[in-house]
């Protein structure tokens, strides 16, 4: 139990780290190199919105016009952080059917097995999550080193990326532990202890018979 209360608490931190990545406008930032040190406007990049943050602590923030002019990577980006939305929602109603605190099933067994699901499906949650954002990064890094990309069109790797690779973690780590609370031989199936247990109603009926 204290197993499957850890593996699900550290996969709703990383579920509680994805919305936070697919919501935050930080995925890039504007790069302070060459003649760009000092700037009045800072341009930050997510998901689903651009964001210029003005020196005076101004901060206007517009959606992304229309999506077939966004780029292949952000367009994949979004759609695979959705999906770890989607597959962590899933797991979680895996968990509620499975875990020892809920009575939706009867036999533990069935149970345990249904919590290994709920592990591996946060598992691919993780997956689907560091994907996207080192995809992200990757291109962001390609971009800083060209030297055919202007010093204005350069980006840093903004603060959504870190986060996401630590929600990536809690993910994997979350399903991870879900995965190792229920091992099989933990149900008392034993031949030995079938026998003790035939023995001891045999020795019960004799008892009373005689």
């Amino acid at each position: 139990m204290a197993l499957q209360v850890l593996g699900i608490t550290l996969a709703m931190i990383g579920f509680a780290g994805t919305i936070i990545i697919c919501a935050l406008p930080m995925w890039k930032v504007t790069a302070f190199i060459g003649t760009n040190i000092v700037v009045a406007q800072v341009f930050w990049e997510g998901l689903w919105m651009t964001c210029v943050h003005e020196r005076t602590g101004q901060m206007q923030c517009k959606m992304y016009d229309a999506l077939l002019d966004l780029d292949p990577s952000l367009q994949a980006a979004r759609g695979l952080v959705v999906t770890t939305m989607a597959l962590a929602c899933l797991a979680f109603l895996f968990f509620l059917v499975g875990a020892n605190c809920t009575n939706c099933l009867d036999n533990p067994r069935a149970k345990g097995r249904i919590v290994v699901v709920s592990g591996i499906t946060f598992m691919l949650s993780g997956l689907t999550t560091v994907i996207p954002v080192s995809w992200t990064a990757h291109f962001i890094i390609r971009d800083f080193y060209n030297p055919m990309v202007h010093e204005a069109l350069k980006r840093e790797m903004g603060a959504a990326l870190y986060v996401g690779w630590v929600t990536a973690g809690f993910l994997f780590i979350g399903g991870a532990v879900l995965c190792t609370s229920w091992p099989p031989g933990r149900v008392n199936n034993s031949p030995r202890y079938t026998t003790a247990k035939a023995g001891t109603h045999s020795g019960y009926a004799i008892k009373n018979y005689v």
